[in-house]
């Protein structure tokens, strides 16, 4: 069967449509704010076989490695295959995964007997035991401390039941689990619905679409480095660490080359292997052509090099929580660097560069009474100058990441929590003749005991200007003790117990500038 054109961007939209169903009924249907408010979560649909066919506009770093996730289960499962009604759960690292708070749950879609392809979503659970609330500890040095490791199994009642009894907020865990299952129930009918639709024809779509992208990019090798300000909390992990690529376009295919990379760290900035392909997914298509179909087509034309061991494709027993949120942000940024020289007119400067984790937890709730509690965010920040000479946006999320803010209200409903100050940094942003965007200047007070984490970036090495703009401002964390002693300065990365009516402060980066000013 052959498709004309329009008839091929009506399936492309009907699987991407799936998708995005799917990412709706999870995000109202979940009971935490982390994945109900902030939207932390992400929905792809995938053939027979397990080859990406669509995805919804949802995390780049959650889409690109959910292919990994969905080999794993296909291979775990290859000798007695998932069931019609059975789905199957995994958030191993080292199996497909990204860091242990990204659940993935999969389920194949069965016609009359025949499978026709499979559905699945990942959801941030804002906790899953650990040696912290929110399963994120600074200071973790292996990746038993960070909580619950599940390989490819079924989720059965008893699965289920072992999830929600790892975590310090069950209620939470067993309400988005039964809203994964349920957006994958959704996703099934609707991929249903598409029984005997020509998908390997959307795949060599994808291919011949990166196949012009890299034909006009033509031959030539470009190369790009940048640092991790720090790896942890220690003074021994008070220290760079870096991140090379280097990008080998035939015209007809693509390599990124991350040989040179630091070795993994003794702390938890490690990513494994499918973050970093989600990185390089997200360079492509932002520097090449932001209309490729995300589908797995565009990748057969990519190879990705990775040393295990390295930063970008850590080694168990690596700690590897922080490596999913700010590790990639560095790798994305590096691949974007190195497309800047070939393609200046479609990279920006840079962006903040970090999700500036913040992760709160307690054990006496809002009302009062003794239940435990996990609050968990990531800030926005300031985005980089773009070449088109629009200045770049101010207090949103940029690279890696695409959640919402939580608001206010839900915050201080949910949690022993007061936002004393939301705002943006002015002038966080680097000069150019497109400008950064700028920083957020956010402080929350703690209204009872908590066990507070911050996994950050950017706080030394600002994000760079491109074509002459300026740096962007880095951003700084501080706490203001209750005793009404001066506010100091904490670490980029830490894990500290604080007390009631203490206050967090948290200024995220600005984007660096574009162009020149002075002309």
């Amino acid at each position: 069967m052959s498709l004309d054109p329009a008839a091929l961007q009506v399936l492309i939209a009907r699987l991407s449509g799936v998708a995005a169903e799917m990412g709706a009924v999870l995000q109202r249907a979940a009971f935490s704010p982390n994945i109900k408010e902030r939207a932390d979560c992400s929905a792809a649909v995938f053939d027979a076989s397990g080859q990406l066919l669509a995805q919804a506009e949802h995390i780049p770093v959650h889409l690109g490695s959910m292919p990994a996730s969905v080999a794993a289960v296909l291979a775990r499962f290859a000798a007695d295959p998932l069931r019609p009604g059975e789905q199957a759960v995994v958030n191993d690292p080292y199996a497909g995964g990204t860091h242990l708070n990204d659940v993935t749950v999969v389920a194949p879609c069965h016609v009359d007997g025949r499978l026709v392809g499979y559905v699945a979503n990942r959801a941030h659970h804002a906790d899953l035991g650990g040696a912290a609330p929110g399963s994120l500890p600074a200071d973790a040095t292996d990746i038993a401390q960070e909580g619950l490791r599940l390989p490819p199994v079924r989720l059965t009642p008893d699965v289920r039941a072992l999830i929600v009894a790892s975590s310090r907020t069950p209620a939470e865990r067993a309400g988005d689990l039964d809203a994964q299952l349920g957006a994958n129930v959704v996703g099934g009918a609707r991929l249903a619905a598409l029984d005997g639709a020509p998908f390997a024809e959307v795949l060599d779509y994808g291919e011949r679409r990166v196949l012009a992208a890299l034909t006009e990019l033509g031959a030539g090798e470009r190369n790009a480095a940048d640092r991790l300000d720090s790896t942890g909390p220690r003074p021994d992990q008070q220290h760079p660490a870096w991140i090379r690529c280097r990008i080998s376009s035939t015209g007809h295919a693509i390599t990124f080359d991350f040989t040179g990379t630091d070795p993994q760290s003794t702390g938890n900035m490690n990513a494994v292997e499918a973050v970093t392909v989600s990185c390089v997914a997200f360079a492509l298509r932002s520097a090449l052509d932001p209309s490729l179909p995300a589908n797995a087509g565009v990748m057969r034309r990519v190879r990705t090099v990775a040393l295990p061991g390295t930063l970008v494709a850590a080694r168990f027993p690596a700690a590897v929580g922080a490596g999913n949120v700010e590790v990639s942000q560095r790798i994305a940024d590096v691949c974007l660097r190195a497309f800047a020289d070939a393609v200046p007119h479609r990279v920006g400067a840079g962006s903040q560069g970090t999700m500036n984790n913040v992760i709160i937890g307690g054990r006496t709730n809002v009302a009062g009474d003794d239940e435990p509690w996990v609050y968990y965010e990531t800030i926005g920040g300031g985005q980089g100058g773009r070449p088109d000479g629009r200045a770049g946006m101010s207090g949103v999320h940029t690279g890696m990441t695409n959640t919402r803010n939580t608001p206010i209200e839900a915050v201080e409903r949910a949690y022993p929590l007061r936002v004393r100050r939301q705002t943006l940094c002015r002038g966080s942003g680097g000069a150019g003749d497109a400008p950064g965007g700028d920083g957020i200047d956010r402080a929350i007070e703690l209204l009872a005991d908590a066990t507070v984490s911050l996994i950050t970036e950017r706080r030394v090495s600002p994000p760079s200007g491109l074509g002459g703009g300026e740096s962007g401002a880095a951003g700084e964390n501080e706490l203001a003790p209750a005793d009404g002693s001066p506010a100091r300065p904490t670490s980029d990365k830490t894990t500290v117990d604080l007390h009631a009516g203490d206050v967090l402060h948290v200024r995220t980066p600005g984007g660096g500038g574009w162009g020149l000013t002075d002309r």
